[in-house]
């Protein structure tokens, strides 16, 4: 059957993408390889800037028509997004070749040193299904018939579909801040378990063999160790090797390891047991890997990225950084426990996962399966991971807001800060229980310790000692940027050698832990020396006390330290951490190894310790020293950097506070050292605590939250304006050099990200909607279509969304369809008899035919007549987010040349914009309404092209205006190349412009 008027319905439009390549495979392939590189070929059609002319695009129709469509009709591509380009050879196949009548390159910083990434991904083939989320509802028909049906229903009732839906919301926010406090407490017992059995295995042994060394001292007549020999008798059971009291712990859970009889070889051989089982769960899941920071930053930003909030990445993730944390990779739990969070709360507000296939009851029918609502419950999560990472529900709900939503409103406030509150009551109870529920044990809680004023009513710092904090802050802010650089760099690297195979990945966490090893454990011999502990403690806290009876880090330091010998002064919390110092090669309760003390313990309590040792004045002991501080920072950070990038689960925030603690720590050293210890500066846990600050600062650009998640970890309002002033200095600082590290693992990874700015590149330069948009490579479709043509169209392209156009008002823009509808109403077969519409009563009448009066037929013909059975909006949603694809799609040859009416289906209020509009009003529209894609349309509202999330990115403004400028000074050149002077003709569509 042939359409009458072949000008828009010609099959060419098909036939031409097999030619051009508009497949599955070569769509994706041509959007990586158009890349931004500062020049043009001289074979691509020129731009005229904001004096082109745009036409109507063309429809795509059956292939049963033989008339030819010129090569222009070729369409657009719909909301596909892939990866950005790469530097890949161009999607035309003649090379570029250089033009010597460019103008000036237009700068763009940063992008050629990360153009190189875009070749390689970090997890394969993640990058390729990347789509849009869809956050304002299509506006059809049947969307308005199921409102209606839910405001009938509603007549004269007070439980209404409304106050049932607010009910459920709060009902899942609640159970969402249960389950992820569960989570984060198994998490952190499971880890401190593993911790404590390899550390008490190691410390075992070395004492074993430390006894055994001063026992062949003494054998040979040593009389210089005869002091420590008398004391190790007076000691008897607190020192005695074969003690049962003090070894029977470590006997029941490690005799198995101590057939190595060998320190190191008993701590190698957990770390490397440890560092496999984490990375084989990223083996399972590859997006499990890393923070995950990223990853929801980019869901909530409106990308949805596949498998992020799977519940199998869930388990993966939690169990894996169980796994690498107890391996003393220098990594965290927080950032995994906000992925964590999301996870659990996409999974809770949609009701089903697809890994244990259930599906309950509570959702399958309910509002919450879409995109804006998976959102809102995304954010929540977010919130409640970070408070129960630090504790803090007021900074989990800043951060929800800061580093994570895009998109925020005061009813979310209110639901994120019940959702942490909720999560710190259950982990309050959880710590808490053996207490009956009496008075909490406020230490249980994850906090940097108690922070009180040294010197009474006074505070802990003086007011000219904010020049200092801020100098501290710039330090830190540097430290971080040189982080981030070097993280940038490696990750490069790994993404060219190494993430492109699983085996490779899981090879390089075996040698990355296998160095880290050998490292920490040499550290505390290269000190090599012991230093005394206190030998007067009853005015020590508990924590203190604890914090120096524990083992700490290893060889490379070497050396013993005595503990302090006059602690008179210090508090109860001093004392205990005291407890928590690691005699490594050292007599135990007489000695500890600084270095040590800083490695071979958890990062929660050496932070402590760098937090609360006092050194303030001549009276005060230095517990680490400068050269022992900064033994641990430098080696420390430097494997931070190594490791984070490495396949298993990994935060940083705790590796930036700890190796922060140390910088500052050692700052406040030096400064006291340089006063003689006189007082005149603040202690050195104050330092530490701000160049805490400073390097996470400088590493993530977090200013407010970072600032309120402190706070609420510390509990001293005292420091609220130096934490302040240090997280501006760092953040300014680190901004000189470069960007966030989260931000530049989302460039890394060619994720295409919308900041909330308007890039400045078009705050610059005057650019507008008609030159950013895709135009050539857009799809139309007819009000009401060939079962076969929209069949053929789903199966030539993998666009998310389809303008519907009125042919008879010249192809004016009726409205738009979705590809999940288009699959569903196949699916479902809903199109109608082939005989019940003949083509000619359809297509407009040729205007030169003699028949024709000058009245147009078109779909005001059919009236409210409907051509194909009715499928209901919540049927079509039901199945959200997984919706039946083209290949689930049988098309039999009887039901090729069946009609199918997408009138009742289309949106037919979509966002639009002229083409003439500012790309910074687009911009603003695109992001703030978070739209999947956004129609641009001429005065006479006809379609000239569509913008998608990658048209407004950065890279894709300045490739399209150095295309313009090109294109005008080819025109103004009179002299230039044959090919230099022409200008495209009414009929001539732009180039894609990526």
């Amino acid at each position: 059957m042939d359409y009458p008027n072949d000008e828009y319905y010609s099959d060419e439009a098909y036939d031409t993408e097999a030619t051009h390549g508009i497949s599955l495979s070569d769509n994706l392939e041509s959007d990586q390889n158009e890349s931004y590189d500062g020049r043009l070929s001289d074979n691509e059609p020129p731009i005229r800037g904001n004096t082109h002319k745009s036409t109507p695009l063309p429809l795509a129709v059956s292939s049963s028509h033989t008339h030819s469509t010129p090569s222009h009709f070729k369409c657009i591509r719909g909301e596909h997004m892939g990866s950005l380009p790469s530097q890949s050879p161009h999607k035309h196949n003649s090379a570029p070749q250089p033009n010597p009548n460019r103008p000036h390159r237009i700068p763009y910083s940063r992008r050629d040193h990360r153009q190189r990434a875009l070749e390689y991904q970090t997890v394969p083939n993640l990058l390729s299904e990347v789509e849009s989320h869809n956050y304002e509802p299509d506006e059809s028909e049947v969307w308005r018939a199921y409102v209606t049906q839910q405001h009938f229903r509603n007549r004269g009732q007070w439980w209404t579909t409304g106050k049932k839906r607010a009910c459920q919301r709060w009902a899942m926010t609640f159970l969402i801040g249960v389950i992820q406090a569960v989570v984060a407490a198994l998490c952190n017992f499971s880890t401190k378990r593993l911790s404590r059995m390899k550390y008490d295995a190691v410390n075992d042994l070395l004492e074993r063999q430390m006894y055994a060394g001063m026992a062949d001292d003494d054998g040979g007549g040593s009389g210089g160790s005869t002091a420590a020999g008398d004391d190790m008798v007076m000691n008897g059971d607190d020192v005695n090797p074969s003690s049962e009291t003090q070894h029977s712990h470590a006997h029941t859970d490690i005799d198995y390891l101590h057939a190595f009889q060998s320190p190191f070889w008993t701590f190698l051989l957990y770390q490397l047991v440890f560092a496999a089982c984490a990375s084989l769960f990223v083996y399972i899941e590859p997006v499990s890997a890393g923070s995950g920071i990223p990853e929801i930053k980019c869901f909530l930003n409106g990308i949805d990225l596949p498998r992020i909030v799977r519940v199998k990445t869930l388990l993966c993730k939690v169990m894996g950084v169980t796994f690498s944390v107890a391996a003393g990779l220098p990594v965290g739990k927080e950032g995994p426990m906000v992925h964590s969070g999301a996870v659990v709360a996409a999974g809770i507000s949609q009701g089903r996962t697809k890994f244990w296939g259930v599906d309950t009851s509570f959702s399958k029918y309910s509002d919450f399966r879409n995109d804006r609502e998976k959102r809102d419950f995304v954010a929540c999560g977010a919130a409640a991971g970070v408070a129960s990472a630090f504790n803090a529900p007021i900074g989990g709900v800043l951060f929800s807001l800061e580093e994570g939503a895009s998109y925020w409103s005061t009813r979310l406030t209110w639901r994120a800060f019940f959702c942490a509150m909720i999560t710190l009551g259950t982990m309050f109870t959880i710590r808490n229980f053996d207490t009956a529920f009496g008075y909490a044990e406020i230490d249980k809680l994850f906090s940097f310790g108690e922070f009180n004023s040294l010197t009474g009513e006074h505070s802990n710092f003086s007011i000219w000692e904010l020049l200092l904090f801020g100098v501290i802050g710039c330090l830190g802010g540097l430290i971080g940027a040189c982080f981030n650089a070097a993280n940038e760099a490696l990750t490069l690297w790994r993404m060219a050698k190494v993430n492109h195979s699983k085996k490779r990945r899981f090879y390089e966490v075996l040698v990355v832990s296998l160095g880290v090893s050998i490292l920490s454990y040499a550290m505390p011999y290269v000190w090599g020396r012991c230093t005394e502990l206190p030998s007067d403690m009853q005015d020590w806290n508990n924590q203190e006390k604890n914090l120096y009876t524990e083992y700490a880090m290893p060889y490379v330091w070497g050396r013993c330290t005595e503990l302090p010998s006059d602690m008179q002064d210090w508090n109860n919390q001093e004392k205990n951490l005291v407890e928590a110092l690691v005699p490594f090669q050292c007599i135990p309760k007489k000695e500890y190894n600084e270095v040590a003390s800083l490695i071979f313990t958890d990062a929660d309590t050496a932070i402590k310790q760098l937090f609360h040792f006092r050194e303030s004045g001549e009276d005060d002991s230095s517990t680490f020293s400068s050269a022992a501080l900064f033994l641990f920072f430098f080696p420390y950070i430097l494997m931070a950097t190594v490791v984070y990038g490495i396949a298993v689960p990994s935060g940083l925030f705790v590796p930036s506070l700890l190796s922060g603690a140390a910088f500052g720590r050692l700052c406040g050293h030096l400064l006291h050292k340089l006063d003689h210890t006189s007082g005149t500066f603040a202690d050195s846990g104050t330092y530490a605590l701000m160049g805490a600050a400073a390097v996470l600062g400088g590493m993530a650009r977090m200013t407010i939250s970072l600032t309120v998640i402190l706070l609420e970890a510390t509990g001293d309002m005292q420091y609220v304006l130096p934490l302040m002033l240090t997280l501006m200095a760092a953040r300014f600082t680190g901004n000189v050099f470069n960007e966030g590290l989260y931000d530049i693992h989302i460039k890394l990874r060619s994720i295409p990200f919308l900041e909330e700015e308007v890039p400045a590149i078009a705050e610059r330069y005057e650019i507008v909607a008609g030159q950013v948009m895709s135009k050539t490579d857009v799809k139309c479709l007819r009000p009401v279509e060939r079962a076969g043509v929209v069949y053929d169209l789903l199966r030539s392209c993998r666009h998310g969304t389809f303008p519907i156009v009125d042919t008879a008002s010249g192809g004016t823009l009726y409205g738009t369809a979705s590809r999940s509808m288009l699959c569903t109403l196949l699916q479902r077969r809903a199109f109608g008899d082939p005989g019940v519409l003949s083509e000619s009563a359809y297509t407009p009448n040729d205007p030169d035919s003699p028949n024709n009066n000058g009245n147009n037929s078109d779909i005001s013909r059919l009236g409210p007549k409907r051509l194909s059975p009715l499928v209901q909006w919540d049927t079509i949603e039901r199945v959200f987010p997984r919706y039946p694809t083209i290949e689930d799609v049988e098309m039999r040859p009887n039901d090729r040349n069946c009609w199918l009416d997408l009138r009742p289906y289309a949106n037919t209020a979509p966002f639009t914009v002229n083409e003439t509009a500012s790309i910074q009003r687009s911009y603003r529209l695109f992001r703030t309404l978070g739209l999947r894609q956004l129609c641009v349309v001429n005065h006479n509202n006809q379609v000239v092209g569509i913008i998608t999330r990658k048209d407004l990115l950065p890279e894709a403004l300045a490739d399209s205006l150095i295309r313009g400028r090109n294109a005008q000074n080819r025109g103004e050149n009179g002299n230039g190349e044959q090919g230099d002077t022409h200008e495209p003709d009414e009929t001539e569509s732009l180039p894609i412009l990526s």
